[in-house]
């Protein structure tokens, strides 16, 4: 019998007891096709004698690896990235992996530096939330590992990525404000450089269109990077003698903020933004928020990474892109009183 190292078989192992490569041992074990019925049988055989567990694999693939990957967010305190990272992890722990952290707290120039110290640390792949648009550096980071993008899309990289309906959940939230009545609805939005921020006031912009109205120019702010940024930007837009009878904010902590805004001014205008947040459902506010899972965001960059890594030894399969789906949820009842004024307007 082959001997077992300290930490348990490897894929590799298995393939030898079966005298095949590690790799016709993953093809066996994910029930790929192309594999000969006496080949499945050593395999399994092997898996059995060794005491084989299937969540090693990955790790296994890459012979002499750290057994490492990186992922980079950039703001950690916000709760959707602590998200990402749990379901990050649930799946490198799945495959044997360890992950290691960097945030860039949204600082675009410091992004290059936490990512070539993770691959100083001999990360075996990486997963990246740009801080910025500009992304050479993940260019020269693909020729050492792979590299799979999280929550916005590659710019001119030929790369996987894992994205948000963005356009559409803030489509169909806005749709809902509009169909309540309202039609001078303020948008408060983060960076216009971001993708997330331009493709949710795309979505904003297009229910407005498909309900024949044009958006208050005046109404809409952007560049928001915090909470208390936004409710700096709402106190100033109900100050106007126009204000506006509804807001839509483009994430948690921009919500955050304008509800911050609206409790100090005593003003109960309807909200609806993207993300769910803790206490959303006993504020007694109407809102309408954009809902999805921030986990399976983590999980699918997880498993597209993986994956490559697992075809570390051939012709790396296209680029992929995964979109996690939103679903609208409304808590509390529209504002009459505010949906009244918004057609007399």
């Amino acid at each position: 019998m082959t001997a077992r190292r300290a930490g348990g078989p490897t894929m590799h192992d298995v393939g030898r007891l079966a005298q095949v490569s590690a790799m016709t041992v993953s093809r066996v074990l994910k029930n790929a096709p192309g594999v000969s019925e006496a080949t499945r049988e050593k395999v399994f055989a092997a898996v059995e004698e060794l005491g084989y567990r299937r969540n090693q694999t990955a790790r296994s693939l890459r012979l002499g690896g750290s057994g490492m990957i990186g992922l980079v967010v950039t703001n950690l305190a916000n709760p959707f990235y602590s998200r990402l990272a749990l379901g990050v992890q649930e799946v490198a722990t799945e495959y044997g992996f360890r992950m290691l952290l960097s945030n860039s707290a949204e600082q675009a120039d410091r992004e290059p530096g936490l990512i070539d110290g993770l691959i100083d640390h001999q990360v075996e792949g990486l997963i990246v939330v740009p801080a910025g648009s500009r992304q050479q550096h993940l260019a020269a980071a693909m020729r050492h590992v792979p590299v799979v993008l999280a929550a916005r899309p590659p710019a001119g990289l030929d790369t996987d990525c894992v994205l948000v309906e963005d356009f559409h959940g803030a489509r169909e939230a806005t749709a809902c404000l509009l169909a309540d009545g309202h039609s001078r609805i303020a948008f408060l939005g983060n960076p216009p450089a971001l993708y997330t921020g331009a493709e949710r006031l795309r979505g904003f912009w297009a229910a407005h269109e498909e309900v024949g109205i044009e958006p208050d120019h005046t109404l809409i702010r952007q560049g928001l990077t915090d909470s208390a940024a936004a409710e700096r930007a709402t106190l100033e837009l109900l100050g106007q003698a126009d204000r506006p009878t509804a807001l839509f904010c483009t994430n948690n902590r921009i919500s955050q903020g304008a509800i911050r805004a609206l409790y100090k001014s005593g003003a109960s205008l309807p909200v609806a933004g993207f993300d769910d947040f803790d206490l959303s459902d006993v504020l007694g506010l109407p809102l309408t928020l954009v809902s999805y899972d921030a986990d399976e965001i983590g999980r699918q960059a997880a498993r597209l990474l993986i994956d490559r890594l697992e075809h570390d030894d051939e012709a790396p399969p296209a680029s992929r892109r995964v979109t996690v789906p939103t679903r609208v949820v409304r808590y509390g009842a529209p504002s009459t009183d505010d949906a009244d004024r918004s057609r007399r307007v």
